[in-house]
């Protein structure tokens, strides 16, 4: 059983004033999960902690076991493509993880995703339910604005991720802001305003980390089970990690259904690595 992290926050070194680990350190800790690659996401470019030449340096240090995506602060909107162009020469694998607190529609997020789309970065994103929540773009509930980005960017691969985004798996879910920013629990119901989306749009991709992707598919078994198969060539295995002492059960109860045989192998190996590794076109190698 391997693994990549699509979703992990890690520094070049640890400190007491912050919560992470440095990539040093989680090594054993992801041998001992099977996780032998990690993909690390940023928080910006200016920002003291994990931003992008914090995630450059530990993937020159390390660059058969971590890959780097890139993020943009909110600022310059005149050289978005210009920037984005830069960190992708310098390797970094997508964008990731995007959480500037603006509407989907707002002119500075419209330019990442036209930059990205021509760059072929695919785009990793925080959703909050609301401007002033928190952090990430922002949409309604029913996802319009989401939906109207994967029409109008359909060359452009969007990653789905946190509690609003995959609140949406499940019909008439509640959408109060407590609601919206919940963990998934109990039976889904049809007609996800979610699923609609994956169903009709192949350019959406859903990032199963932390537990808000691990409680939407492991809330309802039978249903989980169904939309890890059908959507098996879009979904990507992650963990939100930041220290070792953090534990997510989706990657045992995956092992698990897999050798219960109540999910394909082929579909395991895609969520579990495969994908990763088309998306994000990183090498085939191990620790």
């Amino acid at each position: 059983m391997k693994k990549t992290d699509s979703h992990l926050h890690l520094v070049k070194e640890s400190s007491q004033d912050a919560p992470f680990v440095s990539a040093d350190e989680m090594l054993p800790h992801l041998k001992e999960l099977g996780i032998y690659k990690g993909i690390l996401m940023s928080s910006g470019e200016d920002v003291p902690w994990g931003n992008n030449q914090n995630n450059w340096e530990i993937c020159e240090k390390y660059p058969t076991i971590y890959y780097w995506m890139c993020n943009l602060d909110f600022k310059e909107p005149n050289t978005i493509f210009e920037r984005l162009k830069f960190y992708k020469e310098k390797g970094a694998v997508g964008i990731g993880e995007l959480m500037i607190n603006k509407n989907i529609n707002h002119p500075f997020i419209q330019e990442i995703f036209k930059s990205a789309e021509q760059l072929h970065m695919p785009v990793l994103f925080h959703m909050s339910p609301q401007i002033g929540f928190q952090y990430g773009i922002v949409d309604e509930p029913g996802l319009p604005l989401l939906e109207d980005a994967l029409q109008k960017y359909p060359d452009l691969i969007f990653i789905g991720h946190s509690q609003p985004f995959w609140h949406e798996i499940s019909k008439n879910p509640g959408y109060s802001l407590e609601e919206r920013n919940n963990w998934g629990n109990g039976p889904v119901k049809n007609g996800g305003r979610l699923v609609y989306l994956f169903e009709n749009y192949k350019n959406l991709y859903g990032d199963l980390s932390a537990n808000s992707g691990g409680c939407a598919i492991m809330r309802d078994e039978d249903f989980g089970l169904y939309f890890l198969e059908t959507y098996q060539d879009r979904l990507l295995f992650g963990t939100d990690m930041i220290n070792t002492d953090m534990v997510f059960p989706l990657s045992q109860w995956l092992d698990t259904k897999a050798d219960e045989g109540k999910l394909s192998r082929l579909a395991y190996e895609k969520i579990s690595y495969l994908n990763s590794e088309k998306i994000f076109k990183i090498e085939k190698r191990s620790i």
